[in-house]
């Protein structure tokens, strides 16, 4: 027998639920913050339900875009493969990963939003997925079909298109409390304790072996609630057939060696150690983790966050493509590890990816997307780069369209701003809440014995300093007692935090500030992260120009050219999107002491904050410096040529004029990693 310890209840519920009177479809909201069941290892960030947390301002604009864009519309706009062809729902047409991924991204949008539209639109994915379960205990597609052109029509049995089912379902659940979630999933995972011996994580493909980090997430999730022994058991049987990522991040060169492994895989794969963490808290998985973060920015990092994969791990020259699915997809692995360690440098990069590498990537419109981004971009053309021996897909790879490069960032590119919504904000093991990433938003949480508060967190950050948290109480409420748990990113020399308008205290960067006192309707907290310049080197003992979580690009004039694709467009797209550069580009910064730069780079806030703040003409902040031209820094093969080692001496080079920086995230065309010269 297990004890009944599981679930951290607030809202006064001490009330044990007999989930299995329940009818089959009822849907029940249980207003409980759900902790890791003994022998796991309790957690200080609990995640709240999917609906409790609202985007406002810039980000709300991000989702609406989405809904009006493809994530709302890719049903119409990729019928190949989101028709009632695809085979979860039931048809012949598509058996795999990219139905799945559309929905991963557009269910947490539509309850976001509670959007009934969208809603509508996940249903026949989730009912057919349930009604789809078989005797043994699987679900999903289950027969192969001959090749055809544009859809992946075998493998249906794989395991790793599941693995992505399966998060769908925990959200789904995190929404709506249907019951048949839980009953599907504990058949799968007996299913799956079952088969794993004789069919191995990667019997049908290889995916599942880098990825099953997703599958583990749902064991633990499930275990929590139901508390049924043998889902342990199937952990440690699916860590023991997943990819070793503890082992190669300590001890081996998978990092530091090119293509040494696939560029999503390692974004997926970063979390499995933590999260197996949960169950055998030794140390040996939190430091792979860190380590492994240390190693990909050595090796392999960029100034918007990522690093170099276009697909497989390609080093850190600024020229190397990063897919869109590893921008996604890592948000996801550091979201998902956040409230296992409650770290600030996993919150920091989170924001880091957040906020430069994921809106460039995508059009305005949310219409167009690119396969690759790079961190040193100046055109924008169909043309073969030095990409991996994966990348390169007809030269497509870095033009904006529905379908260039490769279709499954068509796909699952839509996950990252609405979890990335969902996760800003946690319930804590002492009964408060907890602001660990920052974005204009409102969350509605239990807090203390079980009292409902009301959080607006309003700010335009990351382009200004301060961030206003206004709580609201109900009526018959005069007060309630609980921590409130504030970040201060590692960025941040020294934080101030006022509460009514009087100073509280002061706060040095890179720790969890915790603020217990009781609260009333009103009451607002202020916290001000003050942002200054600072500098970053990489490839070529390059530079960047940080100032608070955003990376800068010089800012180039765009010339945008609509394709219409005549070669392949039944692969590519009908049409695609070219940029080509109208200004100069090939500029080196000058070299200077660290003392100088606040001087150097003067900063202009633009009077009023945009709805839409990520494009060219809308960058919300300007650096103004000077820098250099190099005139034998020019264009190779639609790329910067290689780019000079700094401190250049000697080069040849014009002389010093003012250039413009922008907000990476506002950028199409840039150079974000700058040669240094001597003045």
């Amino acid at each position: 027998m297990h004890s009944i310890r599981y679930v951290l209840f607030f809202a006064g519920l001490l009330i044990l639920i007999n989930l299995q009177s329940l009818a089959q479809q009822k849907v029940t909201v249980v207003k409980s913050y759900i902790q890791n069941r003994s022998p796991l290892r309790p957690n200080p960030y609990l995640e709240l339900p999917l609906g409790a947390i609202h985007a406002e301002g810039w980000l709300k604009e991000m989702l609406l875009r989405q809904k009006n864009g493809a994530t709302g519309q890719l049903d119409k706009l990729y019928p190949l493969v989101m028709s009632q062809r695809n085979g979860w729902l039931g048809g012949d047409g598509d058996q795999w990963e990219r139905g799945p991924y559309w929905i991963d991204g557009l269910l947490p949008l539509a309850y976001i939003l509670n959007d009934k539209e969208l809603i509508s639109k996940t249903k026949p994915w989730v009912e057919w997925a349930i009604q789809s379960q078989r005797e043994d205990g699987n679900f999903g597609p289950a027969k192969d079909y001959p090749y055809e052109p544009g859809i992946q029509r075998d493998n249906s049995l794989d395991w790793w298109p599941r693995m992505v089912v399966l998060k769908i379902l925990k959200q789904y659940y995190s929404a709506t409390s249907d019951r048949r979630v839980l009953d599907l999933l504990t058949r799968y995972f007996r299913y799956q304790l079952k088969q794993l011996p004789s069919q191995p994580l990667d019997r049908w493909t290889f995916w599942a072996r880098y990825r099953a980090g997703d599958n583990l997430m749902v064991v633990y999730w499930l275990y929590n609630l139901t508390g049924e022994s043998f889902l342990l058991e199937l952990a440690d049987l699916m860590h023991k057939q997943t990819f070793h990522y503890t082992t190669a991040f300590l001890e081996g060169n998978l990092l530091s060696q090119q293509s040494s492994i696939h560029c999503v895989n390692l974004a997926q794969g970063m979390k499995e150690p933590l999260i197996y963490y949960q169950q055998h808290p030794e140390q040996k998985y939190a430091e792979s983790v860190t380590k492994g973060f240390a190693d990909l920015r050595k090796y392999n990092g960029l100034a918007h966050g990522l690093y170099g994969g276009d697909e497989t791990l390609h080093g850190n020259n600024p020229t190397q493509g990063s897919e869109l699915c590893s921008a996604v997809e890592m948000m996801f692995s550091l979201e998902s590890i956040l409230p296992v360690t409650g770290q600030v440098s996993y919150a920091d990069q989170l924001e880091k990816v957040a906020f430069n590498a994921l809106p460039t990537q995508a059009t305005d419109d949310y219409m167009n997307r690119q396969y690759f981004q790079q961190a040193n971009q100046v055109m924008v053309t169909r043309h073969i780069r030095n990409f991996a021996e994966d990348g390169n897909h007809q030269g497509t790879d870095v033009c904006y369209g529905l379908l260039t490069g490769f279709a499954c960032c068509t796909s699952n590119m839509h996950q990252g701003w609405p979890k990335f919504t969902q996760n800003l904000w946690y319930a804590t093991a002492d009964k408060g809440l907890a602001a660990l990433v920052y974005a204009p938003s409102e969350v509605k949480a239990y807090v203390g014995e079980g009292t409902q508060v009301t959080i607006q967190e309003q700010t335009q950050y990351p382009f200004r300093e301060n961030i206003q948290f206004k709580l609201t109480l109900d009526k018959k409420t005069k007060a309630v007692s609980f921590p409130f748990h504030l970040r201060i990113p590692q960025w941040c020399k020294r934080a101030t935090i006022s509460i009514n308008g009087k100073p509280l205290r002061e706060a040095d960067g890179n720790q969890i500030v915790v603020i217990s006192r009781e609260w009333k309707s009103g009451d607002v907290l202020e916290l001000t992260l003050p942002m200054h310049i600072f500098r970053n080197r990489w490839h070529e003992n390059s530079i960047s120009v940080e100032r608070g979580p955003l990376t800068y690009a010089l800012r180039i004039e765009e010339q945008w050219n609509k394709v219409t694709n005549k070669k392949d467009p039944d692969v590519y797209g009908d049409t695609y999107y070219e940029v080509r550069p109208k200004s100069e580009w090939n500029y080196a910064l000058l070299a200077m002491d660290d003392k100088e730069l606040e001087q150097a780079f003067r900063v202009e806030l633009k009077e009023q904050m945009p709805v839409y703040p990520w494009n060219l003409d809308n960058a919300p902040v300007l650096i103004r410096t000077k820098g250099k031209k190099i005139p034998s820094w020019g264009i190779y093969n639609d790329m910067t040529g290689p780019i000079p080692f700094s401190v250049i001496y000697g080069l040849e080079t014009g002389p010093e004029e003012e250039i413009t920086l922008i907000p990476y995230g506002c950028s199409v065309l840039r150079i974000s990693q700058f040669p240094v010269t001597a003045k």
